[in-house]
């Protein structure tokens, strides 16, 4: 029990193995948060004009902190950080830090200012299907989110400083404050803004959550801080260079949901479905790939910076393994329930039971593509802790590119469920790509993974997804509580009788794999 407290202890060293069950396990907690939000939202306030502008509102932010910042503060600083932190050089780690955080403070702050101006010829662009009181509402909206990118940034560099001295409780309840904030917001708020206050809500959680939760455990880890403009200074020059390819790039996992939104404007209420589709989606996401990632990223990049190759290479597999077949069989567990879950989680309110429908068919669809979205995660990753951020990002900008006519294709022939399944086939085009390119550039052999344990995985979750389907549909939802609970317990027992059975049966290691902190390659084609 000692040990299992200590992993929460704020200043406790966390091993590659503590820090994923932690960040799991704040992942999950931060999900039921989540969908307090998602929930509340829906509840008072459905899925119409007033959400689609809602969820539109934080398109152009986040597009602003992809673009000025891309991911620079969690990807390549830790590199650097983490290399300064293994060679015992504090002052040049300290001296980086400061410098990256005056320059960029400044430079998104120019960039949210401008784009303040520009809010509204930016967002008729984007969404051309709005009406104009849907636009006035969405500018509106976007005005209020867009300073919170300055405190995402500023907590993602210093949430890296506590990443690469392995110290992860701080940056991972970081989360819980800012969905907290906004369902505080709405709640309190309400009344007087509207929808509106979702968005007040969301600026003060941007402050408290990623920036000043991670500022109070950087200063507890002794992290001092002073202005420098010292644009000369060799660690910051390695940094600018690691991190142009990021921020030019356009890779699909940031850009699929401006995808969605662009081509899902000129239906009523279809952004919002496909967001809470997507929001559901996200959290098996979270805890198989994002929590799995960030805990993987300082010990790639140790790993590597220290020439072990080949435990870089087995780390990378090893996750990837692991990754791989648990999506594989949570995604036919997924696909089965997906009515069920969607009506349980999001019909209450002025969520009706026709939205709760056709937001289950985007789930379904969505499903699919659990693996890739958590592979590839790992594969960027030991791409970035390897020093390679233009290779990634060039492969992810041609990839986006060739992706928009599928989507548009998919839409006007399927509606906004095409824009679900050309989700799907451009993040499957994504992880090929990364893992491809990995094993060409000799980084990580695709080869050494378990590839037997993989199909049987694969084939489990087949059958045993389909048959899970079709005891799905002997229970009809029909919009009564009882009915989902019936659907939800037959298809789960159904499930997991079938995985554990099937894993039985083929003899299968995936149990002990996943209990297994390390692995270790077999031997294969180099």
């Amino acid at each position: 029990m000692n040990r299992f407290l200590r992993v929460f202890r704020p200043s406790h060293q966390h091993s590659a193995f503590s820090a994923t069950v932690l960040l799991m396990s704040a992942v999950m907690l931060s999900r039921v948060i989540g969908y307090l939000r998602e929930a509340y939202i829906a509840w008072a306030f459905g899925a119409g004009p007033a959400t689609d502008a809602y969820v539109a509102g934080f398109t152009i932010p986040d597009w602003l902190n992809y673009i000025v910042a891309g991911g620079t503060a969690s990807i390549t600083f830790v590199s650097i950080y983490t290399r300064f932190i293994a060679d015992n050089r504090e002052e040049d780690a300290q001296k980086t830090f400061s410098i990256i955080i005056t320059v960029m403070t400044v430079v998104l702050g120019f960039g949210v200012l401008l784009t303040e101006i520009f809010t509204r010829p930016i967002s008729r662009w984007m969404f051309s299907g709005f009406s104009p009181s849907q636009l006035d509402l969405c500018v509106h909206l976007t005005r209020i989110i867009l300073p919170s990118q300055i405190f995402f940034y500023v907590g993602g560099v210093v949430s890296a400083v506590l990443l690469s001295r392995r110290m992860f409780l701080f940056p991972a309840f970081a989360p819980l404050l800012y969905n907290g904030f906004i369902i505080l917001g709405g709640v309190v708020l309400s009344h007087r803004y509207g929808i509106s206050s979702l968005a007040y809500g969301a600026l003060a959680g941007s402050f408290v959550g990623p920036f000043l939760i991670n500022a109070i455990g950087a200063h507890r880890a002794g992290t001092g801080y002073r202005i420098s403009f010292e644009t000369s200074n060799p660690a910051f020059r390695e940094w600018v260079r690691l991190s142009i390819p990021l921020m030019l790039g356009v890779s699909l996992v940031s850009a699929d949901d401006w995808i969605l939104r662009h081509f899902a404007s000129s239906g009523i209420g279809e952004i919002t479905r496909l967001n809470y589709a997507k929001r559901l989606f996200a959290v098996p996401i979270s805890v198989l790939g994002q929590a799995t990632g960030q805990a993987s990223m300082p010990f790639f990049a140790r790993l590597f910076g220290e020439k072990r190759k080949q435990e870089f290479e087995d780390a990378v597999n090893g996750s990837v393994y692991r990754v791989l077949a648990a999506s594989f069989l949570a995604t036919a567990l997924m696909m089965a329930t997906s009515l069920p879950l969607i009506d349980l989680v999001y019909r209450r309110g002025r969520f009706t039971f026709s939205d709760t429908e056709q937001t289950a068919v985007y789930f379904f669809w969505f499903s699919l593509s659990l693996a890739f979205w958590s592979a590839q995660a790992l594969y960027s990753r030991a791409f970035y802790a390897a020093g390679n951020t233009l290779t990634p990002m060039v492969a992810s900008s041609i990839i986006t590119l060739a992706s928009i006519p599928v989507y548009s294709l998919l839409f006007h022939t399927l509606s906004a469920t095409g824009l679900a399944i050309a989700s799907d086939l451009g993040i499957l085009a994504n992880t090929l790509a990364m893992a491809i390119l990995l094993h060409r550039r000799k980084l990580v052999n695709t080869w050494k993974l378990p590839w037997e344990e993989l199909f049987k995985a694969g084939g489990i979750a087949l059958v045993g997804g389909g048959l899970s389907y079709f005891v799905a549909r002997a229970v009809m939802v029909n919009g009564s509580r009882r009915a989902d609970f019936e659907t939800l317990g037959l298809v789960t027992l159904t499930w997991a009788a079938f995985s554990a059975g099937g894993l039985w049966l083929t003899r299968s290691h995936l149990l002990r794999d996943l209990r297994n902190r390390n692995f270790k390659a077999s031997p294969g084609k180099n």
